[in-house]
């Protein structure tokens, strides 16, 4: 079964990014963050709004595509960036987030979208995988993972880029 899913997803010709985040997840996500009361929260993928919704403060943001407000157009300061981003757009998110240099960023995604290349990319930003928690939403295809990125921290996972072979 899974592998007739994952050939359907790699086969399709646009990408089915709008996956909603069950509440209780959501508020998973934001309670991992530490946050000062004038930190100014940001979520780029508003849509229902699963997260801005619940973010502790007044002190927040949104972009949403479907309200023509477009995240890559976005350049306003914030503090914090909690979400869940559409993965087949993934790498362009890393590097947008980092542009816009958060002392946070948080987000769900797909587990098999968090690459060593793309904790690398944060690394090399400065940032350190600082928090990760493992999860399963029904009728979302294989497990997520929140991971949480912070500003001047260590990774509290060790990866490489090796492509580690039988013979080696």
């Amino acid at each position: 079964m899974a592998s007739k899913t994952s050939h359907k997803i790699k086969q399709r010709n646009t990408a089915n990014d709008v996956f909603i985040t069950p509440l209780k997840l959501a508020k998973k996500a934001i309670d991992m963050v530490s946050f000062e009361p004038a930190d100014i929260w940001f979520d780029p993928f508003k849509n229902n709004g699963s997260y801005y919704n619940q973010f502790p403060n007044e002190n927040k943001v949104y972009t949403e595509i479907l309200e023509n407000k477009d995240f890559f157009d976005f350049n306003e300061k914030v503090d914090i960036i909690c979400s869940n981003p559409p993965y087949s757009l993934m790498d362009a998110v890393i590097k947008k987030s980092i542009e816009l240099q958060p002392h946070t960023i948080n987000y769900l995604i797909g587990i098999g979208n968090l690459t060593a290349r793309r904790i690398e990319m944060f690394e090399k930003a400065g940032y350190g995988m600082t928090k990760m928690h493992i999860c399963k939403v029904f009728k979302w295809y294989g497990m997520s993972v929140m991971v949480q990125f912070e500003k001047g921290k260590e990774n509290v996972i060790t990866y490489d880029r090796e492509v580690w072979r039988e013979t080696e």
